[in-house]
Formats: C-alpha cells, sequence, structure tokens
C-alpha cells in the first residue's frame, strides 16, 4: 500500500489512522467537509466533500486514484452507492467503518451473524435513519451495497463500543465523574453487556486489515464483555465512593435498548491482538478520576 484515501480523518481514531498511514511513509488524502481542523500541515493532501452531495464526490475525486479508501463516514445506503460509483476504478481496495450495530441485540455475535449478501437495502439518505435502529440499518444497508456492488475487495471492520483517552464522546468519563463527584445516574439496564475496544488498537487495525489479503467482515477488540453494573463496580473501586444510582439522575449515555457484543475470535486467529477489558477499562478510569 503507497497511498490510501481517507474519507474523515479529522477525529478520534481517524486521526489515529492518518498518523499511523504517514509513519509508514504512505501517501495520505483525507476528504471531509472542511468544517474539523486538523494538525498534519502539509503532510497530507486534502479534498473537500459532503457525504449527503454524490456531486462532490465526482469533482473531488477526479482524475485521482489511491490503493485503498478507508469510508469512516458512510451512515446511508446512498452515500455507499454514490462513493463507490465515484470511486470505481479509482482504488484496489474498500475499508468500511461499520459497527456491531449491524448483529440484533445479543452477546457474543460472530462474523455469520449478519450476511449482508442476503439483506436487500432500501436506498435512504442519513437524515432518514433515527435513533439506534436507524444507524443499525444505516450499517447494515451500507454493508450490503458495498459487498453486492463493489468491483474491489471489500472489509467491514465491525467495531464494538470504543473506548481512549482521546474519546470525544466522553462516554466512559461520564461515568467516572459521576461516581466520584457522588452525582446521580439513571443506569436502565445494568445487566446489559457490551464488547469494548482501545482507540489505538482500533487504529492499528485498520491499518493492518488494509495491508492484509482479508476481505469480508471482522470483528475487532478485546475478547471479553462486561455490563454497566460491572464497569460502574471497577469505577467505585478506583474512585473509592459508591455509585448513587437513581431513576432521576443523569441517563448513562450506554443506556441502549439491548445488549451488544462480538465474538472477535476470527481477527485474533489472524494474528491480531488486543488488551484485555480489565486492564483497558482500568487503565482509562485511572485517567479520568485524576482529570
Amino acid at each position: 500500500m503507497k497511498s490510501a484515501l481517507i474519507l474523515g480523518g479529522t477525529q478520534f481514531v481517524g486521526k489515529r489512522l492518518v498518523q499511523l498511514l504517514l509513519d509508514e511513509g504512505i501517501e495520505v488524502t483525507i476528504a471531509t467537509r472542511g468544517i474539523t481542523a486538523d494538525s498534519f500541515c502539509d503532510q497530507v493532501s486534502r479534498l473537500k466533500i459532503s457525504r449527503e452531495e454524490s456531486d462532490s464526490y465526482t469533482l473531488a475525486f477526479q482524475d485521482k486514484s489511491w490503493d485503498v479508501v478507508y469510508d469512516q463516514t458512510c451512515y446511508s445506503s446512498q452515500e455507499a452507492l454514490d462513493t463507490l460509483k465515484a470511486l470505481e476504478g479509482k482504488v484496489q481496495k474498500y475499508v468500511f467503518t461499520s459497527s456491531q450495530a449491524v448483529y440484533e441485540f445479543g452477546t457474543n455475535h460472530k462474523e455469520e451473524n449478519f450476511n449482508p449478501l442476503e439483506f436487500t437495502p432500501t436506498l435512504k439518505g442519513r437524515r432518514e435513519y433515527v435513533g439506534y435502529v436507524g444507524y443499525q440499518e444505516a450499517k447494515r444497508a451500507a454493508e450490503a451495497i458495498l459487498f453486492q456492488q463493489a468491483k474491489v475487495p471489500v472489509v467491514a471492520v465491525r467495531f464494538p463500543i470504543i473506548i481512549g483517552k482521546d474519546d470525544y464522546t466522553n462516554r466512559l468519563k461520564f461515568h467516572v465523574h459521576h461516581v466520584k463527584n457522588e452525582k446521580a445516574m439513571f443506569i436502565e439496564h445494568p445487566d446489559f453487556r457490551y464488547s469494548f475496544i482501545d482507540s489505538e488498537e482500533a487504529a492499528k487495525f485498520l491499518l493492518m486489515i488494509a495491508k492484509s489479503d482479508y476481505q469480508g467482515a471482522i470483528n475487532p477488540g478485546s475478547s471479553d464483555d462486561i455490563s454497566l453494573s460491572e464497569i460502574v463496580t471497577l469505577i467505585e473501586a478506583h474512585t473509592e465512593t459508591k455509585a448513587i444510582i437513581q431513576l432521576e439522575g443523569d441517563p448513562s449515555p450506554y443506556n441502549l435498548p439491548g445488549s451488544w457484543s462480538v465474538d472477535t475470535s476470527r481477527a485474533t486467529s489472524l494474528g491480531y491482538k488486543f488488551t484485555s477489558l480489565n486492564p483497558l477499562l482500568n487503565r482509562l478510569i485511572d485517567f479520568y478520576k485524576q482529570e
């Protein structure tokens, strides 16, 4: 891989991925709305696109080509289709940032539990997908478009919840600060279980999977899953403070409609390694506790 196009690349895992690519001497182009500044100066090329305006892709990608495209900002079937058309003949591999949300609620999902080749997508724009159910359909439909219509190898990286010191969503931080500061939280389903991945390891995985011959869906992440009640117990141990869980408390940002966790054995069987969940969470809880 000598060149890469990243649709996104200015936040969180995308920023980490850009730096990893640059460190390997890979020529990087980032395509964004041009709203969020980046710190890469003249190390990258920049294109301005809107994922909701297909003409912007056609214009931006004209007379250009890359070895790999990383699609980190696709949130609809229409965007997937438009991007495929605009990049036809211009890339050799398509790495799509998908989600464990493609699976039904439940635990330890294997990749075959959702087959995008058997899913019939309806063409919609991102504004037509509402809430968690909409997000689930959007990722399923985008995968279906890519796997059914792409003329190049496709990898769908079905990330679990991504956490790290640079997590701008502050969802884990929310829990740590609420316990530490003795603020009430509302956790609707404390026994629902979730999978996680470290943001640095997520970026490294994206780099390596693109350099490999792998194609298809894959679940990366820590091998274990954990419940919200177990997370709260870890936080209580670190802060030496009892959590206040009340109906009138601030709703947990992890209040999802069901459990979502994945089986990562395919990724580990290919040689990829991920930090075990407890050490990962303990490290981050300690970091947020100090803030």
